[in-house]
């Protein structure tokens, strides 16, 4: 069952998460995998993501978290639409990493798998005071906020709204021109998946 928060974000109210588990699951899984972007330099352009599956053809099962995937955006003052990077097949990541197994994340990944289909699930971390460009996607996304401040917002089309870290799945319709920001001071870290399909 979903409950809408606005036309573009609906709430999951079927499952809920610990957040005190999710913030120490992020915390052990830097230890072994750190953010490649913990200093960001001006102009560096980096993932702040770390893929928690992977597809079986890649040699490294973190590779996944490098990846971007395809999208479309507006970037200059003619309006015009451009398409950016290449696409990614996101129904081949199937195979949550091995490495991952005894945390909290493998609970939450096979808990989001009985809801959906999903393709790429990430932990994703925006620095603070930063934004995304305006942009859309192939797919919606599921967002678990994990850490999180006031000034922390997703806006799709012209609808703002802060997603709280409580625990709950919360669905955003990114194939709509969005972005992200985090215009707090700390780090906004929020757990995200490609959604496929539903069951």
């Amino acid at each position: 069952m979903y409950t809408p928060i606005n036309q573009y974000i609906e709430r999951l109210e079927s499952i809920s998460f610990d957040v005190d588990q999710l913030n120490q699951a992020v915390n052990d899984l830097i230890k072994i995998r750190p953010f490649e972007n913990d200093a960001p330099k001006p102009g560096m352009l980096k993932s702040n993501a770390i893929c928690l599956n992977y597809d079986a053809k890649e040699l490294d099962e973190w590779f996944g978290g490098n990846i971007r995937g395809k999208y479309w955006t507006k970037p200059d003052s003619s309006f015009e639409e451009m398409e950016r990077e290449p696409y990614i097949d996101e129904s081949r990541y199937t195979l949550f990493n091995p490495k991952l197994d005894n945390s909290y994340f493998k609970f939450v990944y096979e808990k989001i798998s009985d809801f959906f289909e999903i393709g790429r699930c990430r932990v994703i971390k925006m620095p603070p005071r930063t934004t995304l460009s305006w942009h859309r996607d192939p797919e919606k996304r599921i967002h678990i906020a994990i850490k999180t401040n006031y000034g922390a917002r997703m806006f799709i089309e012209h609808t703002g709204y802060h997603i709280p870290a409580d625990g709950n799945i919360y669905l955003t319709d990114n194939t709509k021109y969005h972005t992200a920001i985090n215009g707090g001071e700390e780090d906004r870290i929020h757990l995200v998946a490609t959604v496929l399909g539903t069951k």
